[in-house]
């Protein structure tokens, strides 16, 4: 699958994506998207898992208007984005929709349109993809002109992240890839975690393309017990906790993001 023709205008789409499930990947979209917020950027956080939806119970939003709505014509693209805690605005699926478990021509062709008319709206676009490598996620993926690649320093999430850069790089030509390690329980252990990887990749990935695939550490959120407790309380732990261990470290990722 190749990348789809690039939006027509200025948002930087980033798929926010992983190998499994249970990583803390919508976690990581929707307090990234506040801390972009936070520095003064125009953010949407789009839903693209549309068959298991679940931005909207983290965020404790009980949306009127979905995705669904917008594919099926019952409502306007704009009259579906919404503003969320945290400063930013959310474009959500509808749970449980089986006829999106599966990419469909018509799936790809709204889901691009969509892509394409929010992007000269915001500053940075988020695609909080569905985890694995099924058709949908990848066909998500090949939207964003970056992808960021969210991994547990555990065996299952690094085999699994492995999996889905070595799909990228054959599938979607992706060069440059970028890791996000969550739940790290010291520190440097991000950058232990992006070298284990790198080596697997340039053994079994690397030697058969044209030119090596290299993975940017972004940056790692250690383990913190204000993580777990705002999720509960269905809460953005940035805006409620900004000096919590992970709402440091995300800020200071989203530092790097924006650098420059």
């Amino acid at each position: 699958m190749t990348p789809s023709m690039p939006p027509p205008a200025s948002a930087k789409i980033i798929a926010v994506t992983s190998g499994k499930g249970g990583v803390g990947k919508t976690f990581v979209s929707a307090n990234l998207a506040a801390a972009l917020a936070r520095a003064g950027r125009r953010v949407l956080v789009l839903d693209a898992d549309l068959g298991l939806a679940n931005l909207d119970v983290v965020l404790n939003l009980y949306p009127k208007v979905t995705l669904h709505d917008v594919f099926t014509g019952r409502s306007a693209l704009r009259d579906a984005i919404l503003p969320a805690p945290g400063g930013f605005s959310v474009l959500l699926a509808g749970s449980g929709m089986v006829e999106y478990s599966r990419m469909t021509p018509e799936v790809r062709d709204q889901l691009q349109q969509v892509v394409h008319e929010v992007t000269p709206m915001f500053d940075h676009v988020l695609l909080d993809t569905g985890a694995g490598i099924s058709d949908v996620v990848l066909y998500t993926v090949s939207l964003a002109g970056e992808v960021l690649v969210v991994v547990t320093p555990e065996p299952t999430s690094l085999t699994d992240a492995y999996a889905t850069i070595k799909v990228l790089a054959a599938g979607q030509g992706r060069r440059q890839v970028s890791l996000m390690v969550n739940q790290t329980r010291r520190p440097g252990e991000g950058r232990t975690v992006r070298q284990q990887l790198q080596q697997v990749v340039d053994r079994y990935v690397n030697p058969g393309l044209d030119s090596p695939v290299r993975l940017e550490l972004l940056g790692e959120v250690p383990a913190d017990p204000a993580v777990r407790e705002a999720v509960q309380r269905r809460e953005l732990l940035f805006d409620t906790l900004p000096g919590a261990p992970a709402s440091m470290a995300l800020a200071a990722i989203v530092g790097r993001m924006t650098a420059g």
